[in-house]
């Protein structure tokens, strides 16, 4: 039971903590991109890559994908701790997926110098997606070497 809690007051401060990003007016945000485009780039240089092409605008689509990334890595564990049937855990997960990112979008259309991008909730989406493969995947391989050391311990 504390489990589910905990997954589920983590998920909703997630979305808060990726909705105040979209809030975050676009010369700061774009000021906190360059950041990371700075660093990136030092780092590219010190490990001899030079410049390869980044830009604020794949640094900003990476973000974009890396917040849904997560998302959906939590939105598949957080269901998973109520024991519902997998048609209605999927069903849930499908729909947060898609309205998450749709509603992150539209309050850019409401935040100064942003806007909303429906390339942007493709780009989520597919986020999310990437995340709750991610999380089947790592779920299935823990479960199999788990199996195969129980396996070991009967030998």
């Amino acid at each position: 039971m504390r489990k589910r809690y905990f997954w589920s007051i983590f998920l909703v401060l997630y979305v808060g903590f990726v909705f105040g990003n979209s809030l975050t007016p676009a010369m700061e945000s774009s000021a906190q991109s360059m950041s990371v485009l700075q660093l990136v780039t030092g780092a590219m240089k010190a490990v001899g890559l030079g410049n390869v092409g980044v830009t604020e605008h794949f640094i900003r689509k990476a973000a974009h994908f890396s917040e849904y990334t997560l998302l959906g890595i939590l939105l598949a564990q957080c269901l998973a701790q109520y024991g519902l049937l997998a048609v209605t855990r999927w069903q849930l997960h499908g729909l947060a997926g898609f309205l998450i990112p749709f509603v992150d979008e539209t309050l850019q259309l409401f935040t100064e110098g942003r806007s909303g991008q429906i390339s942007d909730v493709w780009l989520d989406c597919a986020g999310v997606l990437f995340g709750t493969v991610l999380f089947l995947a790592v779920g299935r391989w823990h479960r199999r070497r788990k199996g195969k050391k129980n396996v070991e311990k009967k030998l």
